[in-house]
């Protein structure tokens, strides 16, 4: 034991041998999606309610940030002394673990359970120092963000952009007792920002634009949500699993889709996902491979390239592809949906005849019988019923190697039959049977069926005729020679058949990688080439040694050639030494040579992938057209509107004004005067601006605009803008001077700020100032131009940027809505990017983003 002696009270803490036998302390986590979100507020929300139940709670260590409400939420609580640790020069406080062992309450409050400790404290982290509170049995309480965990760190990385520097093991996290989500929308967060209630004022700016993006915070509250999904998920298998319990539980619809590998599996995967999709279910397809390797479907022949297939649709719509090995298909399946908690399965009907189903009624029978409370879907298929059956072929063997066989179908028995002949005396009949056996097999691996079907007939004749009693006639005393000769017969049969399948099975093998290393081709073409029609074409000419291969169309009663590669492409379907009809209107012609039948399955693809191509370059040239006809259309509408109004306004200004001015009859004073050549005056500058807008847009729809970029602060540039824009007394302007330049044509520039603050003074007023703010982030100086506004409808930011718009306007407010497009066309001829966003609590905020530029002390490069 040891005695700690703390004014003048004594604390007896027992030894760490004493403690070991104690209870191991609970850990709760509140997990957020990102910083603010309210994960310490709620922290210390439980640890005042677990105080006025009586429990004794400590602060171990919270992180106020120096926020108000986290602030406030500490009051009333004991905070124990933080530990000073000193590193390079500077001091940092740390969790003092040995002071809350000394204190030893029942529960303490640990913020910032992923912390990394300062250099030379007794852990490397703060997880590390909650572990050991938790082994002297002391209740903790902590908190925790997604993007801190180990396996969301390259997910959150590739999100936001940030790499995370401060991680903890899932399993640290998972360990916890209790695990609670913290959660806000993401537009709640960006306004408890904007108020402040997260970082300082001088931060906010560069985590909206950075961090706190809307689409970053969504990601990251998807993947919070998630994880803590995928926790109770852990947690309900592991009860199962502790309790023995197999019965499903309907927690969550799963769907299993069971598939063999043969033709039908990718029918029953879509199907299966179209059932998922109803049930809002998960969908995990399932391969049952038996012991010995082979696929669990039967006889498949081409099951590993159909697996493959299955694997890759499987991705596509978002499944999880599993293999499990088991003799019995049946039970295998049952189990590992059983495992996985499934609540309905998938199979595809027999392919087996109503004959063989009299014998064994087959899996898809025996799984409904011993589902249970698993639904079973049975789907039809186009091999059900033994509907399809194989065709006998003919030998793939290669002719040197048949005309071998055949020889030797009539050597080996002669030759079998002169030994024995000679050596009768000393050889017995069942030597004789063995020679001939020996003979016919032989042959079979040779040449196959015929050749061996030859040999067997002739060894039994032969046989018969000079080992047979009564020798020299073909007569057949005995039942054993009958069923000897029977024996040869069926043996040579079995052999052959077994070369034969072997010899069709290689040369469909190879003509399938033949296949696949063309299509592969054929696809490369169609995604990458620059003329992927003609070039296609070409490929197929050479793959088959063509002379020459078209793409036909029939359009008014007459065939057009739409595109050909070769000399000499035929002009109809009829002139063609191959046809292949891609659609009745549409035929690919071959000239050059016939061509094989087992060849057109893959002259087929390439048709359809023509086809394709025609339709995408057809569609793109039909969407290019009528975009530039929509575009012309609205220019038109939109510059007539313009000229109609905004152009004339002020020219009846100006005219008035000169009228009054010239007339006789009328007596003006100097102020009146005054007034109206002011009147002249602000009419003129007004029509120079809509004509410079209108020239601007001109230019830059030419590709006129030639930028002279330079390093520039955007402090000098904002100041002339703002000398060149009326009411700017309601502006206000923060840039700090030590942001680094930009790289921006300085006239340029000063255009775009002038234009966006002018919008924000003509649709944003509102009673709080327009601020014009910048800030660095990611080699990037953003300046925002942030009014408080009505805004814009949610979803209109970009369109904004679209010219002769005024959204949101009924005719009040002067201008021909180019003002932010000229903007955006001058800021991306610099190389940078502007955008819009909704203001939190209200407005537009217009950011302006440009490459920064250094060099070595900060100066510019």
């Amino acid at each position: 034991m040891r005695i700690i002696r703390r004014e003048h009270t004594e604390i007896v803490e027992p030894a760490e041998d004493a403690r070991a036998g104690s209870r191991r302390g609970e850990l709760r986590i509140y997990l957020g999606a990102a910083p603010g979100v309210g994960k310490t507020f709620a922290m210390l929300g439980e640890a005042r309610r677990r105080l006025e139940r009586g429990t004794d709670v400590v602060v171990g260590f919270v992180e106020t940030y120096e926020r108000p409400l986290t602030a406030d939420a500490l009051a009333g609580l004991e905070v124990l002394p933080r530990r000073t640790v000193a590193h390079r020069g500077h001091e940092r406080t740390e969790l003092d673990t040995d002071a809350v062992l000394a204190r030893a309450p029942e529960v303490v409050v640990v913020d910032e359970l992923a912390h990394t400790n300062a250099p030379g404290s007794r852990y490397g982290k703060r997880w590390q120092d909650v572990t050991r509170l938790l082994e002297a049995g002391i209740d903790v309480i902590s908190t925790v963000n997604v993007q801190h965990l180990q396996s969301m760190n390259d997910v959150v990385e590739r999100i936001t952009g940030v790499r995370e520097l401060e991680t903890i093991p899932d399993e640290a996290v998972r360990a916890a007792g209790q695990i609670e989500l913290v959660d806000i929308t993401p537009e709640a967060l960006r306004r408890r920002l904007a108020h402040g209630n997260v970082y300082p004022a001088a931060r906010v700016d560069a985590a909206l634009a950075s961090y706190f993006r809307p689409g970053n915070l969504t990601a990251l509250r998807e993947l919070a949500l998630l994880w803590v999904a995928d926790q109770v998920d852990v947690a309900l298998q592991r009860y199962r699993a502790e309790q023995r319990i197999t019965d499903t539980w309907e927690a969550r619809e799963r769907v299993v889709v069971s598939v063999t590998g043969g033709p039908e599996s990718e029918t029953l995967i879509r199907r299966a996902s179209r059932i998922a999709a109803r049930a809002g279910a998960e969908l995990l397809v399932l391969h049952v491979l038996r012991g010995d390797g082979l696929s669990g479907s039967g006889a498949v022949p081409d099951w590993p390239a159909s697996l493959t297939r299955c694997r890759r649709l499987a991705d596509e719509l978002g499944a999880t592809f599993h293999t499990v090995v088991g003799d019995d298909v049946r039970h295998a399946l049952l189990d590992f949906a059983r495992g996985v908690n499934a609540t309905q399965l998938v199979l595809g009907t027999s392919r087996r005849s109503r004959l063989a189903r009299l014998f064994d009624e087959g899996i898809g029978a025996a799984v409904v019988q011993d589902s249970g409370p698993i639904d079973v879907h049975m789907v039809t298929h186009e091999q059900a019923g033994g509907r399809r059956r194989r065709r006998f072929v003919r030998s793939e063997l290669a002719p040197s190697r048949l005309s071998l066989g055949w020889l030797l179908a009539v050597l080996f028995p002669a030759v079998v039959t002169g030994i024995g002949v000679l050596l009768r005396a000393e050889l017995d009949f069942s030597t004789a049977v063995v020679g001939y056996f020996l003979a016919s097999v032989v042959v079979a691996l040779v040449g196959g069926l015929g050749p061996a079907l030859l040999t067997s007939l002739l060894s039994a004749l032969l046989l018969n005729f000079f080992f047979t009693q009564p020798y020299y006639t073909f007569t057949v005393d005995a039942q054993s020679d009958v069923i000897t000769l029977i024996a040869m017969v069926v043996v040579a049969l079995l052999v052959s058949v077994v070369v034969d399948l072997a010899a069709r099975r290689a040369v469909q093998a190879s003509r399938a990688r033949t296949e696949a290393a063309l299509l592969a081709t054929y696809a490369r073409t169609v995604l990458s080439d620059p003329r992927p029609l003609e070039r296609l074409l070409e490929k197929v000419r050479e793959n088959f040694g063509l002379k020459s291969v078209a793409l036909l169309e029939k359009r008014d009663g007459r065939w057009h050639r739409i595109a050909h590669a070769g000399v000499t492409p035929c002009a109809e379907p009829d002139e063609a030494d191959a046809d292949v009809p891609v659609t009745a209107d549409v035929h690919l012609t071959m000239s050059g040579r016939a061509l094989p039948a087992s060849d057109r399955r893959a002259l087929e693809t390439a048709a359809g992938q023509a086809l394709l191509v025609l339709r995408q370059q057809r569609l793109a040239q039909a969407t290019a057209k009528a975009e530039r006809k929509a575009e012309a259309t609205e220019l038109r509408t939109a510059l007539l509107s313009a000229v109609g109004h905004d152009l004339r306004t002020p020219l009846t200004s100006i005219k008035a004004a000169a009228g009054s001015l010239r007339a006789q009859d009328i007596e003006l004073s100097m102020e009146d005067t005054e007034e109206l050549l002011e009147t002249i005056e602000q009419s003129a500058d007004r029509l120079a601006g809509l004509v410079d807008n209108l020239l601007d847009s001109s230019r830059l729809a030419t590709g006129a605009v030639k930028p002279l970029l330079r390093p520039v602060g955007y402090e000098e540039v904002v100041a002339h803008a703002l000398s060149n824009v009326d009411g700017t007394e309601s502006v206000a302007v923060e840039i700090d001077d030590s942001l680094p330049v930009v790289l921006a044509d300085p006239g340029l520039l000063e255009r775009v700020v002038a234009n966006v603050v002018d919008n924000a003074l003509r649709h944003g007023r509102s009673a709080r100032p327009i601020a014009v703010r910048a800030s660095a982030h990611s080699g990037q100086v953003e300046l925002r131009v942030v009014d408080y506004g009505r805004g814009l409808a949610k979803g209109r930011a970009e369109s904004a940027f679209a010219p002769f718009q005024r959204l949101g306007d009924r005719g009040g407010t002067p201008g021909v809505g180019l003002g932010l497009s000229v903007a955006k066309g001058f800021t991306e001829a610099m190389g940078g990017t502007i955008s819009a966003e909704d203001t939190p609590g209200g407005g537009l905020t217009v950011v302006i983003s440009l490459p920064a530029r250094y060099r070595a002390g900060g100066k510019v490069s």
